[in-house]
Order: C-alpha cells, then structure tokens, then sequence
C-alpha cells in the first residue's frame, strides 16, 4: 500500500527558472572559480546547498571547508535578492496531482536540499498551504544529513508514523534524489525530467521509471497497486 509521496521542489514540482543554480553559479564566480551552469547542475542538484559549493569546487580539486562556507553566506544574500523579484510557477500538471493523491488519501511530502527559509519562500510565492496543498515540508535544514542520505525521508515517514518504507515513493529531478529513494529504501524511486538532469543522467542512478510529466504519477501508483497489494 502505498501511503506517502516524497516530492522534490525546484525541477520536480516547482518552477523558479534555475534561479538557485544560476545563483549558486554567480556566487561560486564572484569568489573567483568559474564554472558553467552544466557544471553546477551536474555536481549539486538536489544537494543541501552548502554540500553542492564543495561538490562543485571538488572539480578544480579544491577542498576549503572555510572558503565554501564563505561562498555559502554570499549565495544565502544573492539568492534573498533574487527571489524579491522571482516569479515562481508550479511544474506542469503539480496541482492537479496533488490534488489526485488528496483524494486518496496519499500523504504528500515536499523535500528539498534548500535551508527551511528558501522553500517557505517558495511555497509562500506558489500559495501552497500545509494542511491543504501538501501535509509537510521537509527540507536540508531539518536533518544532519542532506541527500543522498535517507535522513528527510526517514524524518517525513516518523511525523507520520510511517515505518514501512515500502510504502513511500520518491520522486526528483536529479541523481542524489534517486539515490536517495533507494538509501530509504522506498517502494519506488522515479527520476523526471523536467529539471536538472537529462534522462541519461537520472538513468545512470538505475530509477524505477524515469516519467517526463507528473501525470504519469497516479497510472504508476495504480498499477504498483495492482501488482503489489
């Protein structure tokens, strides 16, 4: 039985036009490492963001906790700016399959690798209400470890008492999103390819299925039903 869906935000269900890679790229460049934005969705989509600024400066094989850090504070500033202005869409078809998975009583959880402020900011911009749109926010700040580690699916399933992990489904734009699907040992663990990365990028974490629309979402939940329950 399938009981919860973890939902990655920006690239899965939010639409904010890359703006935090864009930044994170800006910040990484105004420190004086230039890198493209390949470069940055390749080495830190879906990761706590002050993770993907070590990732990312890894590939000039430089490892500086205290410069990352620094780096870090700026893109916290930079990105602050940005979204004064942002204008922030849903993905295509997110409403209509929340409110699907409402009707059936399917937990919905949004999961980020953004700081609690950044995805209320989000949230508060799109108008999704806890309670109402989604029943949780989990987000890199909440727990020790970012993804790929399992800690926010781990923490979304104990707030509701969830101790199956065969009865949860991760879905997200990026590698670290399937891995960490997998690490939790979820049911499913579904790549989409509406954000950071190709189908073959989401295809080398060996998903479940790789969908290009979240209305593919309640076919599969239906037929996983109907072959395992």
């Amino acid at each position: 039985m399938i009981r919860m869906v973890v939902f990655d935000m920006a690239g899965t269900t939010v639409d904010e036009d890359n703006v935090v890679y864009k930044t994170l790229q800006r910040a990484i460049s105004d420190h004086g490492y230039p890198f493209t934005l390949d470069q940055v969705f390749a080495e830190g989509a879906g990761k706590e963001k002050l993770q993907a600024i070590k990732s990312i400066l890894a590939l000039h094989q430089i490892n500086n906790d205290q410069l990352s850090a620094i780096i870090y504070q700026h893109f916290l500033i930079l990105l602050n700016e940005a979204y004064t202005y942002l204008s922030v869409r849903p993905q295509p078809n997110a409403p209509e399959v929340f409110r699907i998975l409402r009707q059936q009583k399917i937990i919905i959880i949004l999961n980020t690798g953004y700081d609690k402020g950044t995805a209320q900011n989000l949230t508060a911009k799109l108008g999704w209400e806890k309670g109402l749109t989604y029943d949780d926010l989990i987000t890199a700040s909440d727990v020790e470890n970012g993804r790929p580690h399992p800690d926010m699916i781990l923490l979304a399933m104990h707030h509701f008492n969830i101790r199956q992990p065969g009865e949860v489904i991760k879905i997200g734009d990026s590698v670290v999103d399937i891995e960490e699907g997998k690490n939790a040992g979820c049911a499913l663990s579904i790549g989409i390819t509406t954000g950071a990365h190709s189908y073959d990028q989401l295809a080398s974490a060996n998903p479940d299925f790789i969908i290009s629309d979240l209305l593919e979402l309640p076919g599969i939940i239906e037929n996983y039903k109907v072959n395992h329950e």
